[in-house]
């Protein structure tokens, strides 16, 4: 069910809500400038965490977007009260899809913060989690991948969300966009790159800029880790150094987690 099912007379109620990260994709939607105000001019913002100081909003919304990890119990509650309020729910960057870079800190961010504060740590720290994804805490409806997000394919994904679509998720791997843009192999220049088992989407913008694939969309469905690492000890490369780059973005994801 779409929102526009929802309320044919009016337009969507959307909240945006920011977790454990650097509020980077939510400044990634007001860098927007050219279709910002179409976007909302469509939906009836009713609470944006980065944008306003005003208290949450009473009662359900249509779409509630996330950004950032779950990292505390305040967290998790948070978003497991707009996963009851909200028809649809979004995440949006690598730290709510995957955990991204807090859970990098997924076996030990009670220890960090004791290296930080001390044994005493300040009230503003919470009853602290093991950082997770979003989708790990509740149903997530629509995901918006990438360290940062790309506003069009977060519009996309709104739209999709407010409108319907028949479009189907990505599910391929990186290298194919590589080669569709001609933009050639860093494994050929002897340098370890994630496109190969990362999931497809961003265009391989990196790639185009001179910069190998960090990952930072996950793995894809169809990776074959197996064999990524045999090709890189094909390769001469450090197969331990290929394992703690995946991990930079994916230390949560549940095929890591099986050694798949």
């Amino acid at each position: 069910m779409t929102c526009s099912q929802f309320h044919e007379n009016a337009p969507a109620r959307v909240v945006v809500v920011g977790l454990a990260s650097c509020f980077g994709c939510q400044l990634q939607i007001t860098n927007d400038e050219a279709h910002l105000l179409d976007v909302l001019g469509q939906i009836d913002l009713q609470y944006w965490q980065l944008a306003s100081s005003a208290p949450e909003p009473e009662g359900d919304v249509d779409v509630v977007v996330i950004e950032g990890a779950v990292t505390t119990e305040e967290s998790r509650r948070c978003v497991e009260r707009w996963r009851e309020r909200a028809r649809t729910v979004i995440a949006i960057g690598a730290c709510a899809v995957t955990g991204g870079i807090p859970g990098m800190a997924s076996k030990g961010l009670h220890e960090r913060l004791v290296d930080v504060y001390g044994e005493t740590l300040p009230d503003a720290c919470g009853e602290t989690l093991a950082p997770r994804s979003v989708s790990s805490v509740v149903e997530v409806d629509f995901e918006v991948r990438s360290c940062p997000i790309d506003t069009a394919d977060f519009i996309a994904v709104l739209e999709r969300a407010l409108y319907g679509s028949n479009v189907l998720p990505y599910a391929d791997t990186m290298c194919g966009s590589c080669k569709r843009n001609e933009s050639g192999c860093f494994w050929k220049m002897g340098k370890q790159c994630l496109g190969l088992v990362t999931l497809a989407g961003c265009g391989a913008k990196c790639v185009n800029l001179g910069r190998e694939c960090n990952g930072c969309r996950g793995l894809s469905p169809f990776a074959n880790l197996d064999s990524a690492r045999a090709m890189v000890a094909s390769k001469g490369m450090s197969v331990e150094d290929f394992n703690a780059s995946l991990e930079l973005f994916n230390q949560i994801n549940p095929m890591l987690e099986k050694g798949e």
